[in-house]
């Protein structure tokens, strides 16, 4: 695989990942506090729960790729249960090189 191409895709999931959270959010706000609908949950609960599984797979193929160490591969994957923590791992991640390609020779 490419490295570029695997590290584009964790920074596309991870967004779409934190997105899909504040999404899910509202949904339940509206469906608990106002109680008006349930709508939200029901679109996003689905949304949510497919773009958990996509960051997941990519942050394991992004590892192995990247060559991230297991402390690394661990706080990624931890990043993904607190709503918007992907896209700080993420920007973390950019910032100390992890998510840096190589310069071909």
């Amino acid at each position: 695989m490419n490295p570029r191409t695997v590290a584009l895709a964790f920074r596309v999931v991870a967004v779409a990942e934190a997105l899909s959270w504040v999404g899910l959010l509202a949904g339940m706000y509206v469906k608990y506090v106002p109680e008006t609908s349930e709508v939200g949950v029901q679109v996003f609960g689905p949304v949510h729960g497919a773009v958990f599984v996509a960051y997941v797979v990519v942050t394991l193929v992004a590892a192995r790729v990247l060559g991230w160490s297991r402390w690394t591969t661990l706080l990624a994957l931890a990043a993904s249960v607190p709503p918007l923590a992907t896209v700080v791992f993420e920007r973390w991640a950019g910032r100390t090189g992890r998510l840096a390609v190589p310069a071909r020779a």
